[in-house]
C-alpha cells in the first residue's frame, strides 16, 4: 500500500478535537472573548481566562452536545432534519 494513503488510527474514537487543553467549543469561546477584549477592552480581558474555565466546569455536568441544543433553543442555530423548536406536533 502507498505510504501517502496511510494515516494513523486514532487511539480514542470518541475523543473531542483539542488544541492544547481546550476543546473546540471552549476555544471558540476563548477566541470570542479575545475579539471582544481587543475591540472593547476593560471587563472582557478579565473574562478571557475566566469565561472558558467556568464554561468547562458547567460542561462537565451536562450531557455531550448541550451547547448546540442551547443555541437551538435560543433560535440562534438551526439543526438539520429537526423540527422547529416551537413545533408542537411532529410526525415522522
Amino acid at each position: 500500500m502507498d505510504d501517502n494513503l496511510r494515516r494513523p488510527f486514532p487511539q480514542y474514537l470518541s475523543a473531542p478535537f483539542q488544541i492544547l487543553w481546550y476543546e473546540s467549543d471552549e476555544l471558540a469561546l476563548f477566541l470570542g472573548f479575545l475579539v471582544l477584549a481587543l475591540l472593547y477592552g476593560t471587563v472582557f480581558w478579565l473574562l478571557l481566562p475566566v469565561g472558558p474555565y467556568l464554561y468547562s466546569r458547567i460542561k462537565r455536568k451536562k450531557p455531550r452536545g448541550f451547547l448546540c441544543h442551547l443555541l437551538y433553543m435560543a433560535c440562534l442555530v438551526r439543526m438539520r432534519n429537526y423540527p422547529g423548536y416551537f413545533e408542537k406536533d411532529f410526525i415522522e
